[in-house]
């Protein structure tokens, strides 16, 4: 879901990363006690952050208590032996048996009075951790180990079930000194803390499927292990059924890639990508005067290809009904038949016309069925996609349709085109409160689409001249990010809270870099004169650019960066990705998807990170 005219990228899209593989319920906090090198002044806080049952994220936060600076921390705990850390971020993490140790590093050392760090891992097993120690001293400031964390409640049940709310109920956790509480998890997100053994979740879509867990806390904020998972479905409504493949694998084929980028729908088969995708956003048609339009012919239908340009090898004839891309779209799907085509109108240049089209949605509906059900080319596409930015906010325009446009557009979208198509929609990925995602209807219009792909990149770049540096698809939130709100995991708990189903979501991944020029620092949050020089655009590059140009040097919230010379870049590599496909399969979403093709290496490497973090 990019965006832009034919050379540029989707511009202002929302991501979140904290790196590695991993993700997990957002727990409790707990303050344990362990060894280092004594000091008193700083104390370490213990998060358990999610748990999808196979692993959990933990995370510590050291705050300095103190009244001079700490120059350096390193955290100290036990696990059990059936409990182990996998990965981790932000931090050096070693073990010795079941003792574990976290070291900061070299970016993230120094904390002056009253300052706070935080480091993440991802972890599999049960256990809690025990007996921690920051810098030789215990973590809660005393003296004393933690005591044993609780056991996990019994599995919830669901009572009084409406259309728009329902009761749980479970069974109390056991603790040697007490449960002060629960934490309930929908869909991977705290929604709730009560004392009691019962929750009334209201604000429910009808029509929508529900997961939910619960966890104890006890009385030093220990929690324990999560309780079974609920799944639970909202009465009434429409819901679209997941297709038959499994895990979404979504890449979008420019138009225009056919020109200056020498980037045919052959390399899909020759990078080995074409064998690792589910589906196709073929990018993009317009939209004018209410109607969904030719985005370009030429490229679309009517450029010749040459036998060894061809699919198939096949030179296209000079009187042949069909040629470009749409004709080797259908030579694609010829030897790939599981892969789904859709037909994807607007993007970052061309959504102007949306906010005429949702005068009559129903017109404008017909006229979209009408072009893709073209009889020329009817067999290469199984659905549409809207990529609106954005109704009834502003991208490179103002949409000013109303809050019910979108669910409305979409609801005659899916009168039209029926059961048998795919109707999806690129959304904006803004988690802030009262941002884009609170804009619009997405919840409602959600029930009439088969999924959405969430834009979650393009959050900071060199529009931003002199910056902040910082990356433009962080997959989590991190001390000194620009905005709030402006990363993946916002954007996916901002949308899941409003009642949208994990698997109607697809988490964004960019195949292409953003970066300044001018920088001195290379950690994010330097300063900058400008936009680096990019091959089609100022500020942007190709990954395949990139990755030997200017080779990542860290990495922070889940994704890379690196700093050659003065220029300074975030972009995604095959180990962030593989971190980000595990988040996405613990956050039970459908999928994922990427901006663009042309911009992987030559045998297609991102597109291979993708398919076997999905696996």
């Amino acid at each position: 879901m990019s965006t832009a005219p034919p050379q540029r990228v989707r511009l202002f899209r929302r991501v979140a990363a904290t790196l590695a593989a991993f993700a997990l319920p957002i727990a409790g906090l707990v303050a344990l006690a362990g060894p280092a090198e004594a000091a008193a002044s700083a104390t370490a806080t213990y998060t358990k952050v999610s748990d999808w049952g196979t692993g959990f994220e933990g995370k510590w936060t050291v705050k300095n208590t103190g009244t001079t600076t700490i120059s350096s921390w390193t955290v100290e705990w036990d696990y059990p032996a059936d409990t182990r850390v996998t990965s981790a971020w932000d931090a050096t993490v070693t073990n010795s048996g079941t003792h574990w140790t976290g070291k900061n590093v070299g970016w993230n050392g120094t904390l002056s009075p009253g300052a706070t760090i935080s480091f993440g891992f991802n972890g599999a097993g049960p256990g809690a951790p025990s007996f921690c120690k920051i810098n030789g001293a215990s973590c809660d400031g005393g003296t004393q180990p933690g005591d044993t964390p609780p056991s996990a409640p019994g599995t919830p049940t669901a009572s009084n079930v409406t259309e728009t709310s329902l009761t749980l109920n479970w069974s109390a956790a056991t603790d040697d000194k007490g449960v002060k509480n629960y934490d309930v998890y929908r869909g991977g997100s705290k929604i709730a803390t009560v004392t009691g053994t019962s929750y009334t979740n209201t604000g429910l879509t009808k029509g929508t499927t529900y997961g939910y867990t619960v966890t104890a806390r006890d009385t030093i904020d220990q929690t324990g292990p999560s309780s079974g998972a609920l799944s639970v479905t909202t009465p009434g409504g429409t819901t679209q059924p997941p297709d038959p493949g499994g895990k979404v694998k979504l890449g979008y084929f420019t138009e225009w890639g056919v020109y200056g980028r020498n980037y045919h729908v052959k390399n899909l088969v020759t990078s080995g990508s074409a064998a690792k995708i589910t589906h196709i956003n073929y990018a993009f048609g317009n939209v004018q005067n209410g109607k969904c339009t030719i985005g370009d012919s030429y490229a679309d239908y009517d450029k010749a290809y040459t036998a060894d340009q061809s699919v198939d090898g096949v030179a296209d004839t000079w009187d042949q009904p069909l040629r470009g891309n749409f004709n080797q779209l259908r030579k694609l799907k010829k030897q790939y038949p599981n892969i789904k085509v859709l037909w994807s109108f607007g993007g970052w240049t061309w959504s102007g016309g949306f906010g005429q089209a949702a005068q009559n949605p129903t017109a404008f509906a017909q006229s979209c069925y009408d072009l893709v059900e073209d009889p020329r080319w009817a067999d290469v596409f199984d659905g549409i996609d809207l990529d609106w930015e954005y109704p009834n906010a502003c991208g490179l325009s103002c949409d000013t349709s109303g809050a019910a446009s979108l669910k409305n557009m979409m609801q005659a979208m899916r009168a039209k085109f029926g059961a048998n198509n795919l109707v999806t929609a690129a959304i904006s990925a803004d988690g802030s409160n009262g941002g884009k995602l609170d804009a619009a209807d997405y919840a409602g219009a959600s029930q009439y689409v088969d999924f959405y792909n969430v834009m979650t990149y393009d959050f900071f770049g060199a529009w931003a001249a002199q910056g902040p540096t910082a990356p433009h698809s962080p997959l989590t939130s991190y001390a000194g990010i620009p905005q709030d709100g402006f990363n993946s995991e916002a954007a996916i708990t901002k949308l899941k809270g409003k009642g949208i189903a994990g698997s109607k979501l697809n988490l964004g991944i960019g195949f292409y870099g953003r970066g300044w020029t001018g920088v001195t620092q290379a950690t994010p949050g330097g300063t900058a004169t400008g936009p680096a020089p990019g091959t089609y655009e100022q500020g942007i590059e190709d990954y395949k650019v990139l990755k030997s140009s200017c080779p990542s040097t860290g990495t922070i919230a889940g994704t890379a960066y690196a700093k050659c010379g003065s220029n300074w870049w975030s972009y995604d590599t095959p180990a962030t990705v593989a971190g980000k496909m595990a988040w996405t399969k613990q956050q039970g979403l459908r999928g994922a998807f990427f901006w663009e093709f042309s911009g992987d290496t030559s045998n297609g490497e991102l597109a291979n990170a993708i398919h076997t973090g999905l696996q």
